[in-house]
């Protein structure tokens, strides 16, 4: 079992766009980013059509079929009001929140929200995934808590080729001792550069 943070980065170290927030979950100017997993251009108000092609296709199936549970943050759940009863997941996935919520589920999807921290949520996800991959998808402060733990061991960074000029950092909030990326694969298309590293923890 591995933990595999997965995450999308404008070129200029943005994970979202400024001003996110529901209804635009990845910031103002933020689609763009997921141009890979839509198919091409979208908007918020034009929907999610969730078409990628060809390369992208295959990193974002290899992606999701390797995951037994995924681990996101409570303010992603929040922007994108919890995907609504059409959950995009369908395997358990664990919020870290500091703010109680019962268990839901949606479709084939069932939310457990985790109040003790990513220790706590990667404790239980480990027990759900049965012995596969637990993803970490997200938002930015989550993917920064596993990264300065140590608690991750591949980085997946699809890199989109735009600049936003302003929004979440990725690289943030790591601390003093940072972690050792040892890059294992690299595949390209129009709309992503898709890096894989491997995560050697702080020293």
């Amino acid at each position: 079992m591995t933990v595999v943070a997965d995450v999308t980065m404008s070129l200029d170290g943005f994970v979202t766009g400024p001003r996110d927030g529901q209804g635009r979950g990845l910031g103002e100017g933020g689609e763009r980013l997921h141009n890979w997993v839509m198919g091409g251009p979208w908007t918020y108000a034009g929907g999610s059509p969730f078409q990628a092609k060809g390369v992208d296709r295959e990193v974002l199936d290899e992606a999701l079929g390797a995951a037994g549970a995924i681990i996101i943050g409570r303010r992603m759940y929040d922007v994108v009001d919890g995907w609504g009863d059409s959950s995009p997941f369908d395997r358990p996935v664990f919020v870290v929140t500091s703010r109680p919520h019962p268990h839901r589920v949606a479709g084939k999807t069932s939310y457990t929200f985790v109040t003790g921290g990513i220790h706590d949520a990667l404790a239980q996800a480990g027990q759900a995934a049965g012995g596969q991959d637990i993803s970490v998808g997200g938002g930015a402060s989550v993917i920064q808590q596993f990264l300065a733990a140590g608690l991750v061991g591949q980085l997946n960074l699809h890199l989109s080729p735009v600049l936003l000029g302003s929004g979440k950092r990725l690289f943030e909030n790591l601390g003093g001792r940072l972690p050792a990326l040892e890059q294992t694969r690299v595949r390209e298309s129009p709309n992503a550069t898709h890096l894989q590293y491997r995560v050697q923890p702080p020293s």
